[in-house]
């Protein structure tokens, strides 16, 4: 991974293709992050080994400003409670 994306987004989600808890936490995070105007990036692990080992099990992994904050679900109202710190 050439940079890191928490320096890009205040939101990151750890993903990879074909994961339904991915597609519904990229949902929710999508529309809190619309609704708040914050940023939020996807990060597709699938390609990375190191991300792999490390979240392989937990994605979807969400990410607030650098801090692991949820993996497996993401909901709406605690993520937008994170938001407004």
């Amino acid at each position: 991974m050439s940079a890191d994306p928490t320096e890009t987004a205040r939101v990151v989600v750890y993903a990879k293709p074909g994961c339904h808890l991915c597609e519904d936490a990229v949902a929710v995070v999508a529309q809190v992050c619309a609704d708040a105007g914050e940023t939020w990036r996807e990060v597709d692990i699938s390609g990375d080994e190191d991300l792999m080992r490390s979240y392989g099990e937990q994605i979807p992994v969400t990410f607030v400003d650098g801090r692991q904050h949820d993996f497996w679900r993401v909901d709406a109202a605690r993520l937008q409670a994170a938001l407004a710190r």
